[in-house]
């Protein structure tokens, strides 16, 4: 069930094995998150993976797969393919062709040795009854010895985003982690609402963190909603409402030391002058009106006090805000089916022989920059080779 990225994939990799493979979707075309990932390009994995780019309520459940099936692994198949790559920064990986060309490799791969796609297909009921599993479909009932679950979790509900999984999980006795919108933009209210809604467009190096989750040294946006860019979507996977993000403006800058060397060197410069040379025009002016920030004096006029105060804001900026924007353009979701009830060898429900969850619907979420696609492939491998 699912013709995203992991149903595909171990769609194709059990066709390859010689199984009897249909992959269901109702979906008019196949991985349509793969085609909109990377800006059309599909940042399709990151050559830094490693389990401490995920999270999830067992921090130890995605090492096996993810050990056992590599970013390589991913790259020498996309060669055989004769599909090109280049590597962004903090080791993306991007097709230098168009998305199409890895969705046009995984549907090849599943179709040529004989698997089935069936699309435009809506699921109804599952039951399980003599050693098979009975699939209630819109095209007539199926029948199989084993069930994989890969329909995703909740975010972008516009693509055809669904609960199926979890309702499928919780029928065979799994619990669920609860799901919140993870790698999604902050929103605010009020002033700072306002404040950010001016600076729209303006983008900035920052280093960012929330709850008790990892720094992110990325860039940041200010859109009219709030605050985007990769460092706050990074950021939001670990955040939990009502709690600040902290933003150091000035990631790598000793902001204490620059002042008094800029005080001694440029006495009669202004602190407006001197944040208008560090940071884009509108944004310098806002950070200027901070009610702690004495702009208009002259740097040789600053106290040690007050100088130590800029510093402190400058590298520790923290906002709260109201809420994130939601499912809407979360782009994957946090939480989902507990990996207690799973074999983190095999995927495989430990309730229900031959029931497997892979992909986006379990609770291991991986950070931006292709790091939940190679989720995708490594939970797709290892349940294919633990059924064919």
């Amino acid at each position: 069930m699912g013709a995203g990225a992991a149903g595909l994939f171990c769609g194709g990799r059990l066709a390859e094995r010689g199984a009897d493979v249909l992959v269901l979707d109702h979906a008019k075309r196949p991985a349509e998150k793969v085609r909109i990932s990377g800006g059309g390009r599909c940042n399709f994995t990151n050559i830094h993976t490693s389990p401490a780019n995920f999270i999830s309520a067992n921090r130890h459940f995605a090492k096996s797969a993810l050990a056992r099936y590599s970013p390589w692994d991913f790259c020498d198949r996309v060669a055989q393919r004769g599909i090109t790559w280049h590597e962004k920064t903090l080791g993306q990986l991007f097709c230098d062709q168009k998305s199409g060309a890895i969705i046009d490799m995984l549907v090849d791969e599943l179709t040529a040795p004989g698997g089935k796609l069936r699309l435009e297909t809506s699921i109804g009921e599952v039951t399980h009854r003599s050693g098979r599993y009975e699939v209630e479909t819109s095209a007539g009932p199926v029948s199989a010895r084993n069930l994989i679950v890969a329909t995703g979790g909740l975010s972008i509900p516009k693509m055809g985003a669904s609960g199926l999984a979890y309702d499928i999980a919780r029928q065979f006795g799994h619990d669920i982690i609860p799901t919140r919108p993870a790698l999604v933009p902050f929103t605010f209210s009020g002033e700072l609402k306002d404040a950010f809604a001016e600076l729209s467009g303006v983008s900035c190096m920052v280093d960012a963190k929330a709850g008790d989750g990892p720094g992110f040294h990325e860039a940041m946006l200010f859109t009219h909603r709030g605050l985007s860019g990769p460092a706050m979507l990074q950021a939001s996977t670990y955040w939990h409402e009502s709690q600040p993000v902290e933003i150091d403006l000035a990631p790598g800058d000793p902001v204490l030391e620059d002042l008094r060397a800029a005080r001694d060197s440029q006495p009669r410069t202004s602190l407006s002058s001197w944040l208008g040379k560090r940071y884009p025009a509108r944004l310098a002016s806002y950070i200027a009106s901070w009610p702690t920030m004495p702009a208009n004096k002259q740097l040789a006029q600053l106290s040690k006090g007050e100088m130590d105060d800029i510093a402190l804001i400058l590298k520790k900026w923290r906002v709260v805000p109201v809420g994130t924007e939601g499912w809407r353009t979360a782009e994957v979701t946090s939480g989902g089916i507990n990996t207690d009830g799973l074999s983190s060898q095999t995927m495989e429900s430990k309730n229900q022989p031959g029931l497997y969850f892979i992909g986006e619907c379990v609770d291991v979420t991986g950070w931006l920059g292709g790091y939940n696609f190679q989720w995708a492939w490594a939970s797709a491998d290892a349940c294919a080779k633990a059924i064919a």
